[in-house]
């Protein structure tokens, strides 16, 4: 394979690998610029200064805390599920793997919302079953607790997707010859399948803490009313606040949660470099150990968990959506549809919110697949300088996707909260801002999708093209393009999912007149406008559940891996 680039293929490698830079890697270094450069010139004072801040103390010791108890408890929990599901002869394994990711596609202030509603004193379905705590009492969710056991629940499938790809990769020779050496179950998994999957476990839960770490949703809805101020939260409230410095105030905050978020990066890159071993083989079926008699009651466990993890706040969010008054119980003279009828029809904030994150979440969808294509192919096929320019920007696109959205929020406004040169137009409080966050922060997305596609196709059909004269446009559109499309369609849906529910990236960057989704739920929540909030969450779940059925139609047409939920 040669490492010459052609005329057409260098100004192709020049435009993505630019455009990536522009939307992912510029608006951090515009970022830590800001807090590291205020002057023009490198110090680290201010950045000391913020960081003794006695309330940024104290907000980044709540953040690591949560962070990492619950990436804890989410390591316990999806580790489990992924070895029960992965490794035995449980029954309905797809439709498990399926309910049991769905918590993670769900948005975090929609998971805080039904939590807070299923099981406060005002929990209809509580009521309904006269389980409710008496009113007045105290809220068992909102206490940091509470908010570390969603954010478990929240994170605990990242763990669970680690884990069982770990499994499917793993040589069950070793485990059959310990099988045959008289070696019982507990001490094949102690003694092999858990050091083998050591690697993956520390993965899954570094994703864990880091997800946990980023997250504004649970630590907002949950944290304020707990007053458990974690670095999200006080960053937000911050930039809310307003004042003359608040600017350079929340980019110094947001430097101190970025380089947290990078240090724990390189750290997790680190450990599992020393970790590595090659006991790994192609994916394969998974095992099935029989559990004998066990496999009744292990299998009304893991559907009890699911109806505790799903169907109970589910159930309290539909219920809450469909009586008069919040903190009524769900009974023929409380039922209404009017809520469902407001957000739906009469609320212009509602609907712009819906149209809005359509539009952003499919447009950022269709872009971010038109790059990927490209830049997976140059990162894949192509060798030498062509391959280690679309490595630096896949970096880039890696540690935007890592940072917290937040973070970057406070980029893109650093970005282009002045007039763009030449134009003299500002994108601050506009629609495009959102689309292009939504583009730099999940470009990693579509991008892993596209590349996994691009690993199947052999080398030699690029230099077969090559002899027959086919130039770089018409390799690209004739024989790959066709080839990953469905990788990079499938990425594009999970991009669109992502993107339409999250709250996040536009926390930050919405204004009246370009809200969100996200947002506009969050201001309900924290307007008091309960009833509300829980219909148009009622919809987003509904939409997102659809949606995620209607990607299985592609499940025959991408990579093993490429959905999520599907093997």
């Amino acid at each position: 394979m040669t490492g010459r680039i052609g005329g057409g293929e260098g100004l192709s490698l020049a435009a993505v690998v630019s455009l990536t830079t522009l939307v992912c890697g510029l608006p951090l270094a515009l970022l830590f610029a800001v807090g590291l450069a205020p002057e023009g010139t490198v110090t680290l004072a201010p950045l000391a200064e913020t960081a003794g801040s006695r309330s940024v103390q104290r907000a980044l010791w709540n953040s690591l805390e949560s962070s990492f108890l619950s990436a804890v408890l989410a390591s316990l929990a999806g580790t489990a599920l992924a070895l029960v599901i992965g490794l035995t002869n449980v029954r309905a394994k797809g439709a498990l793997v399926f309910l049991v990711l769905i918590p993670m596609m769900i948005p975090p202030h929609v998971t805080a919302i039904a939590w807070s509603q299923a099981l406060g004193p005002a929990s209809p379905v509580l009521q309904w079953l006269g389980l409710a705590p008496a009113p007045g009492s105290p809220h068992p969710v909102y206490t940091p607790g509470g908010l570390v056991a969603l954010l478990a629940l929240q994170h605990m499938p990242i763990v669970f997707l680690v884990v069982r790809a770990a499994l499917r990769a793993f040589p069950r020779e070793l485990s059959d010859a310990a099988r045959v050496s008289g070696a019982r179950g507990l001490r094949r998994l102690t003694r092999i399948t858990l050091p083998l999957l050591a690697p993956a476990l520390l993965a899954g839960f570094m994703l864990a803490f880091i997800s946990a770490l980023g997250n504004f949703g649970i630590n907002a809805l949950i944290g304020i009313p707990a007053r458990y101020t974690t670095l999200p939260v006080l960053i937000w409230r911050r930039l809310a606040g307003f004042g003359p410095d608040v600017i350079a105030n929340v980019a110094l905050i947001s430097v101190i949660l970025a380089l947290v978020t990078l240090v724990l990066v390189v750290a997790q890159g680190l450990l599992q470099r020393g970790m590595r071993n090659a006991l790994v083989g192609l994916p394969q079926q998974p095992l099935a150990i029989d559990l004998g008699r066990m496999r009744g009651a292990i299998e009304a466990a893991l559907w009890a968990f699911i109806a505790l993890a799903l169907v109970l706040p589910a159930t309290a969010l539909f219920a809450t959506a469909l009586v008069k008054t919040y903190g009524l119980p769900l009974a023929a003279d409380t039922f209404t549809l009017s809520n469902f009828a407001e957000i739906l029809f009469r609320q212009s904030v509602t609907l712009r919110a819906f149209a809005n994150s359509t539009f952003a979440a499919a447009v950022a969808a269709l872009l971010i697949a038109a790059i990927s294509v490209p830049l997976g192919y140059f990162l894949i096929v192509r060798r030498g300088l062509a391959r280690k320019l679309a490595g630096v920007a896949a970096a880039q696109a890696d540690v935007a996707y890592a940072v917290p959205g937040l973070v970057m929020s406070i980029a893109f406004i650093l970005m282009f909260l002045r007039p763009l040169p030449v134009f003299g137009v500002s994108l601050y409080g506009t629609l495009a801002i959102i689309l292009i966050a939504y583009v730099g922060v999940f470009l990693a997305i579509g991008l892993k999708s596209v590349t996994a596609a691009y690993v199947q196709i052999d080398d030699s059909l690029d230099d077969a093209a090559r002899v027959a004269g086919a130039g770089f446009a018409r390799r690209l559109l004739r024989i790959y393009a066709p080839l990953v499309a469905p990788a990079a369609a499938s990425g594009a849906i999970l991009v669109f999912l992502t993107a339409y529910n999250e709250v996040t990236v536009s926390a930050l960057l919405w204004s009246a007149g370009n809200e969100t989704i996200g947002t506009t739920i969050f201001n309900y929540e924290d307007g008091g406008y309960t009833t509300l909030a829980a219909a148009m969450a009622s919809v987003t779940v509904f939409a997102t559940v659809l949606v995620m059925l209607a990607v299985n139609g592609l499940a025959r047409h991408v990579p093993p891996g490429t959905i999520p939920w599907r093997d």
